[in-house]
């Protein structure tokens, strides 16, 4: 069976070609008249018109196509923010591509050519580091480039982010209220923004606070990860260096992690030691405590990063601007006075 052109369209609904091409271009279909673009649209429909990518990439030079890259798929906190990259850009008529890097700089190079090679628009990126050779070498070339939940340490690379040290500080403030004094932080990965940004809001609040402020309370994680949070919370009960009634965990899940290692001693949330993690990823309600944590805005964080994006695309001499998204403090059950 023959796949149908756009001159089949156009002769269906009696229009001219160049008529019919403007009613199925979501971004000049504003300029065809609402009869005359029922007709087309339910011409094409009749006849499984699906458009020709190549064609249309060839005339316009713009294959309405944005790369999204994603350090870790099974990280809960990165759907919501696909989510709201894929809203802003489907109503601007663009698809999102997406490719999973495991965090992993090769693959990161590899899904960057892919997605060149198939002449995306621009990138929106979720694993860049803080010190990001990639991201720069884009920028360098011209490539249009947002990233978001992480930045590097440029200013001429636009990014979306949440506020890491009003998070923490929000924390710790909570803490102090509940009568702790006697807090420590595990940190996430310090080649990252978001480890680097929280560790250091925690050791300055610890200063604001008038808190013992020992190396120790300090404790270093090597990922974003349960498994992570669960070893370095054991090291500090097995080795017992220091004393602490309160954890602020570097995100979520590394506070699922410290669960686990205190269930494992015997000991319980909030009873012997609270905690609060960070991100408030999704189901953080329904774990055993529900989890206070910090709510970054997941949703908005794509949907700003999508916006920027193509403002870029549609204006490259705008220059490079970077958002930063408030965030707020979630009570639940896994923080409770000090006994």
């Amino acid at each position: 069976m023959r796949r149908a052109t756009l001159k089949d369209v156009a002769a269906r609904a009696g229009v001219h070609v160049a008529t019919a091409s403007r009613a199925l271009n979501e971004t000049s279909r504003h300029l065809v008249n609402s009869a005359t673009l029922d007709r087309v649209l339910r011409a094409a429909a009749d006849l499984g018109y699906s458009g020709n990518l190549s064609a249309r990439t060839l005339r316009t030079a713009r294959s309405m196509a944005i790369g999204m890259l994603l350090p870790d798929l099974t990280n809960p906190i990165f759907p919501p923010i696909v989510r709201g990259a894929e809203d802003i850009l489907r109503e601007r008529g663009y698809s999102t591509w997406i490719a999973n890097t495991d965090d992993d700089p090769k693959i990161t190079a590899a899904s960057i050519d892919a997605f060149l090679a198939r002449g995306v628009d621009g990138f929106i990126s979720a694993g860049s580091r803080l010190h990001d050779g990639t991201a720069e070498q884009m920028a360098a070339q011209g490539h249009a480039l947002v990233l978001v939940n992480r930045a590097v340490d440029r200013a001429d690379i636009p990014s979306v982010t949440a506020d890491d040290d009003h998070g923490v500080r929000l924390a710790l403030s909570h803490f102090v209220e509940l009568g702790h004094r006697k807090i420590v932080h595990l940190a996430g990965p310090q080649d990252l923004s978001t480890g680097v940004h929280r560790k250091r809001a925690f050791v300055q609040g610890l200063a604001d606070h008038g808190l013992d402020r020992e190396p120790e309370r300090v404790a270093q994680c090597e990922a974003w990860s349960q498994r992570e949070g669960h070893r370095v919370l054991s090291g500090l009960l097995r080795d017992e260096k220091i004393d602490f009634t309160a954890i602020v965990a570097g995100n979520d899940l590394i506070a699922l992690g410290c669960y686990d290692a205190l269930r494992e001693r015997g000991l319980t949330c909030p009873h012997d030691v609270s905690i609060i993690g960070f991100n408030d990823t999704p189901f953080m309600d329904h774990v055993a405590p529900p989890m206070t944590t910090i709510r970054i805005p997941q949703y908005d964080l794509g949907r700003e990063a999508a916006k920027l994006l193509v403002d870029l695309l549609e204006d490259p001499t705008g220059g490079p601007r970077s958002i930063v998204l408030p965030v707020e403090l979630v009570i639940r059950r896994s923080t409770a006075p000090l006994r």
